[in-house]
């Protein structure tokens, strides 16, 4: 009996140690191939950032994401790996069987919720900032008023965008001329009508506020899923051809159109939020996926890695379904007058 134990012991602590020389062979195999060693291009296709965009990253996240056990993976494992899943959106396993990079699903997922969370919690407002004091409005200002398609006293462009989960997520965003990201909330199910979350966000506030100390000439530029306010301004409906107001419609309809490509740059570079891709994951999840993915957005603007082909290559997924008849929006007379007129005078 007692050599039968022993025997089980054996084949016990046989299996164990296989199971750890498996990791051993598995780290040393990690470590003997560098992604980074890929040209730039190849990288930068890859992985969406530039190997020195990468190494960035990778410093700004180390102190939050150092794994001290001996098979552990490196700071820059965990994050080549997540970045590649937001960059197609394919499923776990391959992403940890792409090239340099050899780990198994369980942990590509312990990677993605490590690194998206990092994310949110010690780096998200240092790239997504709205606009909160008067010199940082009148900053936003002047990107409109010298953007390709102007629009005097805009400061941002609205919309909100659906990314497709187990159940449909909308998420609101204001970009400038550029593309660049200046807020984000992705806390909504996908059946939320705009003006709702609108009406909810703290963008709104900020603005209602900065109009209420006296900032009458900001403004952000929305379509006709939003309320006209004093401090958003949406397109006049039926207005004739011709008229000032529509040639005032159509300038806002031009300056707003930045929110539009920056929607088509956004899930053609980050393919997890492509209508194509369903992010396998709760909302709460999904809705940090979508932070993330916006801070890398900015931080790419920031690098200069948006170009002219990458913009005229864009398609925008077309997902606008809260403008129904169901939602017919009455301004208040008085609100037209005084944020229009000297518009269309």
């Amino acid at each position: 009996m007692a050599n039968g134990y022993l025997a089980l012991d054996l084949v016990a602590l046989e299996n164990r140690f296989q199971l750890l020389e498996r990791r051993v062979e598995r780290q040393a195999l990690r470590e003997t191939q560098d992604p980074f060693d890929l040209t730039v291009t190849e990288f930068t296709e890859r992985y969406r950032l530039t190997p020195e965009l990468m190494s960035n990253l990778v410093d700004l996240l180390a102190p939050h994401l150092q794994d001290t056990r001996m098979t552990g993976l490196s700071v820059e494992k965990q994050i080549l790996s997540t970045v590649r899943f937001y960059a197609t959106g394919c499923f776990q396993r391959p992403v940890g069987e792409q090239w340099g990079i050899i780990m198994s699903q369980p942990s590509v997922s312990r990677c993605i919720h490590r690194v998206t969370d990092a994310i949110n919690e010690h780096i998200f407002r240092q790239w997504i900032q709205f606009p909160m004091t008067m010199e940082a409005r009148q900053q936003a200002r002047q990107q409109f008023q010298t953007a390709s398609q102007p629009f005097d006293g805009a400061i941002g462009a609205i919309d909100c965008t659906h990314v497709a989960i187990l159940a449909p997520k909308q998420g609101i965003q204001i970009c400038d001329p550029n593309l660049k990201i200046l807020n984000v909330n992705a806390r909504y199910p996908g059946a939320r009508h705009d003006a709702y979350i609108w009406s909810a966000s703290a963008a709104r506030s900020v603005m209602e506020r900065a109009y209420q100390r006296g900032d009458r000439k900001t403004f952000l530029i929305g379509d006709q899923g939003y309320p006209l306010e004093p401090w958003l301004l949406t397109p006049l409906p039926h207005e004739p051809v011709g008229n000032p107001r529509f040639r005032h419609n159509e300038a806002l309809c031009s300056a707003r159109n930045c929110i539009e490509r920056l929607f088509g740059v956004l899930k053609s570079t980050w393919r997890c939020l492509s209508k194509h891709r369903v992010l396998q994951y709760d909302p709460g999840t999904a809705g940090r996926i979508v932070n993330v993915c916006a801070v890398l957005h900015n931080m790419r603007i920031n690098h200069r890695l948006l170009n002219d082909d990458v913009l005229d290559d864009v398609i925008h997924e077309e997902d606008d379904v809260n403008h129904a008849d169901e939602y017919d929006f009455h301004p208040d007379a008085n609100i037209r007058p005084l944020h229009v007129a000297s518009k269309i005078s």
